[in-house]
C-alpha cells in the first residue's frame, strides 16, 4: 500500500480556515477561561484534553481527513490562547517576555526539525516523526500569535481593529513577497501561519470587546457560534475538494 499524505495542502481555502479557526480559538478559549470564569489553569487542562484526542486521532489515520485535522488546528488555537493567557497572566510575565519564550519555543522546534530532515517541508507529510514536529511547530506558533496580538492590543496600545490591519498588512508584505520574490517559501510560510494566529485572535477580540475598548460587545459564545458555523461550511468544502484530488490521483495510478 502507498503513502499517504496527512496534512492540508497550502491554498487560499488553507488559510482562509486558519483565519477562522483561529478567531474561533480565540473567542472559545475566553469562553472557557472568563466567561465560564474558569480559569486559565483550568482552561489549560479542558483545551489540553481536546487537544490530546483530536491529536491522537490524526496521529492514527492513515491519511488526511479535512475534519480531524481542522480540529487539530483548532485545538492548537485554543489551547495556544490559554497557554498563552497563563505564561502573561497567571505567571506574570507579560506579553513581552511571553512571546520571547514561546518563539525561541518554535526556533528550537524548527531548528530540531531542520538538523533531522534538512528541510522544513510543509506539505506533503507522510512520516509520524515529522508529523510531530508539524504539530508541535504549530501549536507555539498559534501561542506565539496569540502574545504577540496581546501585546499589539495591550502594551502597544492598538486598537483590537487597528492590530488586525497591522498583522494583516504583514500578511499581505508576505504574500507580495511570495509572489515576487525569491524568497525561501518555507520561511515565508511560517512568517504567514504566525501572523494569521495574532490576526484571528486581534479579530477575535474585536467581536468580543466591549464598544468602550474599541470592540463589538458580542459575547464570547455568540462569536465561538458564528466561527463554528464558517467552519463548518469550509470543511465541508475541503472535504469535497480533498475527494476529487484522490480520486484524481488514484485514477492516476492506474
Amino acid at each position: 500500500m502507498g503513502k499517504y499524505n496527512k496534512v492540508a495542502a497550502i491554498t487560499l481555502v488553507f488559510w482562509l480556515m486558519k483565519v477562522v479557526a483561529t478567531t474561533l480559538g480565540e473567542t472559545l478559549g475566553d469562553f472557557i477561561s472568563m466567561t465560564l470564569n474558569l480559569g486559565y489553569a483550568v482552561g489549560i487542562g479542558i483545551t489540553f484534553l481536546f487537544f490530546f484526542i483530536v491529536l491522537t486521532t490524526q496521529l492514527a489515520v492513515k491519511k488526511y481527513i479535512p475534519t480531524i485535522y481542522w480540529l487539530v488546528i483548532i485545538g492548537t488555537t485554543t489551547l495556544g490562547t490559554e497557554i498563552s493567557d497563563f505564561l502573561d497572566r497567571t505567571l506574570h510575565l507579560g506579553y513581552a517576555m511571553g512571546s520571547i519564550l514561546l518563539v525561541s519555543c518554535l526556533a528550537l522546534t524548527l531548528l530540531f526539525w531542520y538538523v533531522k530532515y534538512k528541510n522544513l517541508e510543509v506539505y506533503p507529510i507522510f512520516k509520524l516523526p515529522k508529523e510531530l514536529f508539524y504539530w508541535i511547530a504549530i501549536l507555539f506558533s498559534n501561542s506565539l500569535g496569540t502574545a504577540f496580538g496581546d501585546f499589539l492590543s495591550d502594551d502597544a496600545g492598538l486598537s483590537y481593529l487597528h492590530g488586525a490591519m497591522v498583522t494583516g498588512g504583514i500578511i499581505l508584505v508576505v504574500v507580495a513577497l511570495h509572489y515576487f520574490t525569491k524568497l525561501n517559501h518555507i520561511l515565508l510560510f511560517w512568517i504567514a501561519f504566525i501572523f494569521t494566529r495574532p490576526f484571528g485572535a486581534t479579530f477575535g477580540d474585536f467581536l468580543t470587546k466591549p464598544l468602550a475598548k474599541g470592540g463589538l460587545a458580542l459575547s464570547t459564545l455568540t462569536s465561538s457560534l458564528v466561527s463554528i458555523g464558517i467552519m463548518v461550511i469550509l470543511i465541508a468544502i475541503a472535504h469535497k475538494t480533498n475527494k476529487k484530488e484522490f480520486a484524481k490521483n488514484i485514477v492516476g495510478k492506474i
